[in-house]
């Protein structure tokens, strides 16, 4: 399966398992102690996020920043999303990811559990465009699974790119993106493409503070 037809099904998955997407916020601690350690990090201004979901997220950013954009590809998450945050300050954008060039610069560009889902051959256009999506001084903030993570989904092997199934409550299933990248592997590769980064362990996840390469003077 090539890159397309897999983020494909992978946008189909999230459309179609809008109803489910809470539920590990609510049943794992850990995704609690992540949420609560968005208030010690250095989120301020305008902040864009990208692939909101549902917004668990979106609030907790909005209490620290002047501003927040909140994108995400599927509008049943998004709905969800809206009817979650309240805050006048927020605006939530429908557009697809790999697509989507953001129309401004922001301050803080953040995004949690969104870059496992990217495949590898595209990472280096992604963090192109967060970079030019970060104002002068700006941060990127993310934070995802660590390699622990795969314990606990159906990978399937001998895959072009990182991929594993997963079922929903009605039976069927789908194939995502899903790369579980290593702290050192990831600070390597993004020091290699200019960035200065910091990246931490927390509860078998990890968070990451980067920024961008200069820009040429």
């Amino acid at each position: 399966m090539n890159d397309d037809a897999l983020l494909a099904e992978q946008m189909a998955y999230y459309k179609a398992g809008a109803a489910e997407y809470d539920r590990p916020y609510a049943e794992y601690e850990d995704l609690q102690t992540l949420l609560a350690a968005v208030d010690d990090l250095p989120i301020a201004g305008d902040v864009l996020e990208l692939a909101c979901g549902t917004g668990q997220w979106t609030s907790r950013l909005a209490a620290r920043a002047h501003s927040v954009t909140a994108v995400d590809a599927s509008p049943e998450v998004l709905a969800l999303a809206r009817a979650r945050t309240a805050s006048p300050t927020v605006q939530f954008l429908e557009a697809d990811l790999f697509e989507w060039q953001p129309p401004r610069r922001y301050d803080t560009v953040f995004f949690a559990f969104w870059l496992s889902h990217v495949p590898p051959t595209q990472l280096p256009d992604f963090w192109n465009t967060v970079a030019t999506a970060l104002a002068p001084g700006g941060k990127a903030i993310f934070i995802d699974d660590g390699p622990a993570a795969a314990a606990y989904e159906q990978v399937l092997a001998d895959q072009p790119t990182p991929t594993a199934l997963r079922q929903l409550d009605d039976g069927s299933q789908y194939r995502i993106v899903k790369v579980f990248h290593d702290a050192q592997t990831l600070t390597d590769d993004l020091t290699a493409l200019g960035w200065s980064v910091r990246i931490r362990s927390m509860a078998g996840n990890f968070i990451g503070i980067a920024e961008p390469p200069p820009t040429p003077g």
